[in-house]
């Protein structure tokens, strides 16, 4: 059940010189700039003078600096590379009110995460992201995508202290979510990206968060493009269900395991578009044009190309910069060719629903 799907077309920039237009995008995070880090430390140094304003003009420094990038590298949505942020779930959680924090918690080898605790009923209380977004929309010249944790991560990711179950949690905060949706739309925004990283790993709870994105489209107009990006598991699990979800795009992460799975869309049913991941957010090498160009007929497989997005598999913030942007350069340029020879009609698309089907 998707939404609007014809709602990518306004992210086709004037001008565009194809006649196909394959909408690039990043999934959301990307590498800050070391003084940016260093900035951070200033600021959580009692000892030191760099205060308040100081982060302030430096976070907004760093919004401007990589909005710009993605402009540069030609993106046609982009993100301030989530400069404000430092986790996706203790970033949000700050913000709800009925979340608290005890301190972290190992997650594996020497990683901590800083897992909260729900402690109390959640509830709204100021906006999360509309300043973000409205100051990356006045710096940007092409449209801004908002990603936000979606709400089953955010009750999967934290101690539950105070209500029945999880699932009771996530719906709780799924109407939140559309709280702060709302604000968005108000100020402007037109692509919502929901990251549930923790579907992947609980696939049998896809139930849940069908139910959750239902309560987060509840009375978004149609225009407003929805995204549901789940990280990489095992996605035999949750489809066809996927395909009941309300939304307009569903971002897999495949680059990865080179597209073993991508069998598992490939049966000519696939619902939402597909923001299919083309280059691999986990190396820092980056891959040729010809290769992500191999990697972009892979989604052919699955969709036609008017309903195929093309992005990075993940977050890019663990690569070096350099590295983060080539492939962002790469990847638009790889998908600008691939328009441009789908319509000179000399690029040899996979015929949909003839792929392998996917294990049982």
């Amino acid at each position: 059940m998707s939404r609007n799907p014809a709602n990518r077309e306004q992210f086709r920039p004037e001008g565009h010189e194809h006649d196909h237009f394959l909408l690039t995008t990043v999934v959301g995070s990307y590498p800050k700039p070391k003084w940016l880090n260093r900035a951070r430390d200033l600021f959580e140094d009692e000892d030191h003078d760099f205060g308040e304003a100081e982060w302030t003009e430096a976070t907004d420094d760093a919004c401007r600096v990589i909005t710009h990038e993605h402009e540069r590298a030609g993106l046609d949505t982009v993100v301030d590379g989530e400069m404000r942020r430092e986790e996706m779930v203790e970033f949000f959680a700050e913000r709800i009110d009925g979340y608290e924090f005890n301190g972290p918690v190992k997650v594996w080898g020497h990683n901590y995460f800083d897992k909260p605790s729900v402690v109390e009923d959640v509830e709204y209380d100021e906006p999360w992201l509309v300043d973000e977004f409205e100051f990356a929309a006045d710096v940007a010249s092409r449209p801004v995508k908002v990603p936000i944790t979606g709400p089953y991560t955010l009750a999967n990711w934290a101690f539950n202290e105070s209500y029945e179950d999880d699932e009771a949690l996530a719906y709780d905060l799924a109407d939140l979510v559309n709280e702060e949706i709302e604000k968005l739309v108000e100020a402007g925004a037109r692509y919502i990206q929901i990251d549930e990283p923790a579907l992947a790993t609980t696939p049998d709870d896809h139930a849940i968060v069908g139910e959750c994105l239902e309560r987060i489209v509840a009375d978004i107009p149609d225009e407003v493009r929805i995204g549901l990006h789940v990280c990489y598991g095992d996605y035999s699990r949750v489809y066809p269900e996927i395909n009941d979800y309300p939304i307009d795009e569903f971002d897999v992460e495949l680059c990865n395991d080179d597209y073993e799975q991508i069998e598992t869309f490939a049966d000519g049913e696939f619902a939402p578009d597909l923001a299919l991941g083309v280059v691999d957010a986990h190396v820092a090498e980056v891959e040729s044009v010809e290769e992500i160009k191999e990697n972009i007929l892979q989604g052919l497989k699955v969709v036609p190309p008017e309903k195929l997005t093309v992005s990075p598999d993940c977050g890019l913030k663990l690569l070096p910069r350099e590295a983060a942007y080539g492939k962002m350069e790469n990847l638009v340029q790889a998908a600008r060719e691939v328009e441009q020879e789908l319509d000179e009609g000399t690029i040899d698309v996979p015929a949909i629903g003839d792929a392998a089907p996917a294990d049982d």
